[in-house]
């Protein structure tokens, strides 16, 4: 996994809560092989129509996606991180995360912001009246802001979490600090 100290960029408003797994990526993707090109099937159902926030031009190449409260419910399913990453997004920013699809998302690389409802609202308000606003997640400083609308606050996100977004490091990332003694302890010295 990459390191990740700065996500910067434009967002989209999706604004729903309770957001599924299965509608995140439906189960008809599942059956794919590879962990790549999950990026067409994000949000599939939704997809179809042509008002939905994701097809509508002013938000193309959006790298951090707003969701209403309780973004990844459902199953435990890893492709709808795989799915959110492939479409391109870095961050999810959200007022509450269902614990199993935060778990997924902080050991891929995918940035959990888990803000306040009161400043979600105030993004979500934000990226509706001007598509074009900037929106910077800093995460060696836990801050998330939008200069243009006078927005900054904290996020919530754990020590342990942070140091392996800030290190890139993944489950093999993390045993790996630990080479050394992982080697010791396989091979004693025998005296």
């Amino acid at each position: 996994m990459d390191a990740v100290r700065v996500v910067q960029g434009t967002a989209v408003p999706l604004g729903r809560s309770d957001v599924d797994t299965d509608q995140i990526i439906p189960s008809e993707w599942l059956k794919r092989v590879e962990r790549t090109g999950f990026g067409r099937g994000l949000f599939a159902d939704w997809r179809v129509d042509r008002d939905f926030v994701l097809n509508q031009p002013e938000y193309a190449g959006a790298r951090i996606l707003l969701a209403g409260a309780n973004f990844g419910t459902g199953s435990s399913r890893e492709h709808a991180v795989w799915a959110l990453q492939d479409y391109g997004f870095e961050a999810v920013v959200s007022p509450r995360f269902a614990d199993i699809f935060r778990n997924n998302a902080t050991k891929t690389g995918l940035l959990p912001v888990e803000v306040d409802a009161a400043v979600s609202d105030a993004l979500l308000a934000a990226v509706r009246d001007d598509p074009s606003i900037e929106l910077t997640i800093d995460v060696e400083r836990r801050l998330i802001a939008a200069p243009a609308a006078g927005i900054e606050a904290e996020f919530a996100l754990d020590d342990f979490t942070r140091d392996r977004f800030l290190h890139g490091l993944d489950d093999i990332g993390v045993a790996l600090r630990y080479e050394a003694e992982i080697a010791a302890f396989e091979h004693p010295v025998v005296v």
